[in-house]
């Protein structure tokens, strides 16, 4: 097991108005090569006001990679989804989603999957029990369609990460909360099969897994990482049968408790709040 180090939390700041901009950015795949999934380039991080509360996000260092791990426990917290603005002042990101939010009821918010030219999820989606798009089993380009893939979702205090076929053999009942991206990290305890070890692509990257006593991970990394070894960092460190890779480049995370506030262009969220 690799030596987890604990670091203070790192905060970027820069001008908190200041909106997405700036010449496109390419996913890249797991050869290291760029997609024809074309996001905006990030703009710079923001920092917002602390809360008074305990963050539930905590840094660490993984391979020689700083990492924020973030937990949301069902006993205390529920998770939804939701979609950033597609129009407006700083549209796209979380803090546009965050106006006029009461900041004391988020314990966290991450992006939650990969996303089309207007901001909509391209794989299945489903806010308030409500789904948004279908369940995806096309082939395709890009990372999102490397097999398997795989959903995140739940109701209630019940989370799960399942890869795509069996999500869609197994589930019959519409969860409250579901987002599908791709690929799988981790498929019943071993990486995805086209993993390497560290591969050449390197990105900021994050992701979700749930362990066996029903809690649900997220990481984002805060330097580029490979696929491998996001991969273990889920499989061995925090030993989750199952983990999803959400999105790289425009990865980003709200704190409020530590005034986090990753300022680049998303679509779908997930939201985790205090009971």
């Amino acid at each position: 097991m690799k030596r987890l180090i604990i670091i203070p939390a790192l905060i970027t700041i820069a001008a908190c108005d200041q909106q997405p901009a700036g010449e496109p950015v390419v996913r890249t795949q797991l050869d290291g090569s760029g997609s024809t999934e074309i996001v905006e380039a990030p703009a710079p991080d923001t920092a917002t006001p602390a809360t008074n509360a305990a963050s539930n996000c905590s840094s660490i260092t993984f391979e020689g990679v700083a990492l924020t791990h973030c937990v949301a426990d069902p006993s205390e917290h529920t998770v939804t989804t939701a979609r950033a603005p597609s129009s407006g002042s700083n549209f796209g990101t979380i803090s546009a989603w965050a106006a006029g939010k009461n900041e004391g009821e988020i314990a966290f918010v991450m992006n939650a999957g990969m996303y089309d030219d207007n901001l909509r999820a391209i794989g299945y989606y489903v806010e308030n029990s409500d789904r948004q798009k279908e369940l995806s089993r096309t082939d395709g380009p890009g990372n999102f369609h490397l097999k398997p893939n795989g959903v995140f979702f739940g109701s209630g205090s019940t989370w799960r990460v399942l890869d795509t076929e069996t999500f869609y053999r197994t589930v019959g009942d519409r969860p409250q909360f579901g987002t599908q991206s791709g690929p799988m990290l981790v498929i019943d305890g071993k990486l995805h099969p086209e993993f390497q070890d560290n591969g050449p692509s390197r990105a900021i990257r994050n992701g979700v897994g749930v362990t066996a006593d029903g809690k649900a991970h997220f990481v984002i990394s805060d330097a580029p990482i490979s696929f491998g070894q996001f991969g273990r960092f889920f499989r061995d460190e925090l030993k989750t049968p199952n983990a999803l890779f959400l999105d790289g480049n425009v990865s980003s995370l709200w704190d409020p408790a530590t005034g986090r506030m990753d300022n680049r262009r998303v679509g779908p969220l997930l939201v985790v709040k205090d009971k």
